[in-house]
């Protein structure tokens, strides 16, 4: 079998809001075709239009190829060698960032393909299940342009979560920092009073993790706040400060109260060695997408395993990344959960429409996917509406 062409879909809902910060709003989706006919789907979490260049552009040396010219007559069978072949041919311009993004959209679609090809879910391709079902915990972001509307938002929702019955739930609450959502700008007392008020609205039977968005610039002030957090059983909370500040990350996991999460940006599995070692992280979430697909994020969930942390795959997109993050789940241990956007309480219609036949949740648990490769079906209506044609 023999990869022929790679078809690269940049999609965009309508009415994005770029004050709402989420990058649900719009998608790179890729499908591999082979000479069998048998394709692959992929999808990352980036600009777009800039990993859509990383695949096309072409190259003019050994070191510093595009990805499609490098892919172009690959077995679709082998997508560890097709993941060196990629990383060593762009390493150059790549190594990190968009470049990455975009060979993770690749990987995950070969990984898709190969399971079609074998019968097999993914999750048997990477060793088989470990557990019996898959938790989601709903990730929650609120609208709301004041901060008594944004907490009342979340607040909702968090009782429509657990009402749908989800175990956990993740509350977003960036309301300070360089990614504050819907142009807020509060201080940590109004972090501290939503939280609270999430808590008294869910109860003390909800596991619930707190997103705050890098908001917070020096490690003490982090934990001043952890630390009044803490009468609320935070699960985790995630990306404090600033990525770059390996540091800083050490320093809370040292002395915080609560689980620190981070990693969603991470490219490789060897920033994740940086944030596990010299970060030392309580729980790592690699984003497939962007880590580099399943070739990469497999040894990251090593690197955790062997260190006695936890897993926790971010995932801000479609049904197709939640469908990878369940068969990624499915074969590692030390992975509790999987983010998990509820179509019915997200604002993307990506989100809602571009997938069918996804996962079903029964008492707040998912069950092991069944089907070949992913497990799921593209709505060919939904890429054609949301597709830019760029």
């Amino acid at each position: 079998m023999k990869i022929t062409h790679i078809d690269c879909h940049i999609l965009l809902v309508n009415d994005y809001d770029a004050d709402a910060c989420s990058s649900a709003q719009d998608d790179l989706v890729v499908v591999i075709h082979t000479d069998e006919g048998i394709t692959g789907i992929g999808e990352t979490d980036t600009n777009p239009w800039i990993a859509r260049e990383c695949i096309r552009a072409r190259g003019t040396h050994c070191m510093g190829l595009g990805l499609e010219e490098m892919l172009i007559g690959e077995d679709p069978m082998q997508p560890h060698r097709i993941w060196s072949k990629l990383y060593s041919g762009s390493k150059m311009s790549g190594r990190r960032g968009a470049v990455i993004c975009a060979m993770g959209a690749i990987d995950m679609a070969l990984w898709d393909l190969r399971g079609k090809a074998l019968g097999q879910p993914i999750y048997k391709l990477l060793g088989g299940a470990v557990k019996d079902y898959i938790t989601p915990y709903a990730s929650l972001l609120p609208t709301g342009r004041t901060l008594e509307a944004y907490t009342q938002s979340l607040v909702q929702r968090a009782i429509d979560a657990k009402q749908r019955g989800f175990l956990a739930g993740k509350m977003e609450v960036c309301i300070k920092g360089p990614y504050a959502h819907n142009t807020l700008s509060e201080g940590n007392d109004a972090i501290v009073e939503i939280v609270k008020a999430c808590r008294e609205a869910v109860g003390s039977d909800f596991v619930m993790m707190v997103d705050v968005a890098y908001c917070w610039s020096h490690a003490k002030e982090a934990l001043h706040v952890l630390k009044r957090l803490e009468p609320y059983d935070v699960y985790f909370i995630e990306t404090p400060l600033d990525i770059d500040d390996l540091d800083g990350y050490a320093y809370l996991a040292q002395h915080s109260p609560i689980r620190i999460a981070a990693g969603e940006w991470q490219n490789t599995h060897w920033e994740f060695l940086d944030l596990a070692d010299r970060g030392r992280l309580d729980v790592l979430q690699p984003d497939i997408g962007r880590v580099g697909g399943f070739t990469e994020a497999v040894k990251v969930t090593q690197i955790a395993a062997d260190r006695g942390r936890l897993i926790v795959p971010h995932c801000w997109k479609t049904g197709i990344g939640i469908a990878a993050s369940a068969h990624l789940c499915a074969a590692t241990a030390c992975c509790p959960y999987i983010e998990y956007l509820p179509a019915e309480l997200c604002d993307s219609m990506l989100r809602r429409e571009l997938v069918r036949d996804e996962l079903v949740m029964t008492q707040g648990q998912l069950t092991l996917p069944a089907n070949p490769g992913l497990g799921i079906e593209l709505n060919m209506e939904a890429l054609a509406r949301f597709d830019t044609g760029d």
